[in-house]
């Protein structure tokens, strides 16, 4: 068996990112929101996957990640935690559950980790919720960031538009991501902001960043599942590349299923009792 083969099959944490990225190994993040679909990613190596709060578009159709919920999170990140061995499994922390309250934000964090046995949370935003990753930290829970377009923040922002294209935002960015550096966050997410600010932020700090529509000059990417893999065709930014159209190939499967049906051809004489 090669060294890479078992490398490859050694449990991914927190310090195998950052070594990962002291090395110039890129990493590979994915969303997934239950037990069957974290299984064949993991199987597949992905090293981090991210129970996302996107859950609430790709499984609940809802049009913000806003509806979703502590307990909806929790249920997810536990169905997900149930198929991964390799992986290193990172939980959104939903809208709410953090946001101005320090001592709420930490005992939705422990509920997360007691509950589901997810290995870290995932917080968007900066200096405004620094009070809140410090408490979370404190606890010895593993704190992701997540800074740039934040959709928790939508309504604020009012757009999906990129960020940070202007001086003032780009420098606040960067300062917010060195701050996270600072206070112990082992990972930052940087999403939908100019590749070349994202690679500044990348080469400013030692932690891994993991880009999403954010360029190549950083330590990894993450896409959502369904997005990539086709099943969800009514998004398509410019980041976004699909590597397979199951959309198309679950419609034909159903499709014929609900024929052999209607024909009485399924099932057949070796397909009952």
């Amino acid at each position: 068996m090669s060294t890479n083969t078992v490398d490859n099959q050694r449990k991914v944490t927190t310090k195998r990112l950052i070594e990962m990225k002291a090395r110039g190994e890129k990493i590979a993040m994915l969303t997934a929101y239950d037990y069957s679909m974290a299984k064949l990613i993991d199987e597949a190596g992905m090293d981090v996957i991210l129970v996302g709060d996107s859950a609430s578009n790709v499984m609940a159709g809802n049009m913000t990640t806003l509806p979703m919920t502590l307990d909806q999170m929790i249920y997810h990140a536990k169905s997900v935690i149930k198929g991964t061995n390799r992986a290193l499994v990172v939980c959104d922390m939903p809208f709410g559950s953090y946001q101005g309250n320090p001592i709420e934000a930490l005992n939705s964090a422990v509920r997360i980790m007691k509950e589901s046995h997810a290995e870290a949370v995932k917080m968007e935003g900066g200096a405004e919720i620094r009070e809140s990753i410090e408490r979370i930290l404190s606890a010895g829970i593993p704190v992701m960031g997540h800074l740039g377009l934040t959709p928790q923040s939508i309504n604020k922002f009012g757009t999906y538009a990129v960020r940070a294209k202007e001086n003032a935002e780009a420098e606040k960015l960067l300062a917010d991501a060195k701050m996270l550096e600072e206070i112990g966050c082992f990972a930052l997410v940087l999403e939908k902001i100019p590749a070349d600010l994202a690679r500044r932020v990348a080469e400013s700090i030692s932690i891994p960043v993991i880009g999403i529509g954010a360029g190549g000059g950083v330590d990894g990417q993450v896409l959502v599942m369904h997005d990539m893999l086709g099943i969800n065709k009514g998004f398509s930014p410019k980041f976004l590349r699909r590597y397979a159209d199951l959309s198309s190939i679950i419609n034909e499967a159903v499709g014929h299923y609900i024929d052999d049906v209607k024909t009485g051809d399924f099932p057949n004489e070796s397909e009952q009792y």
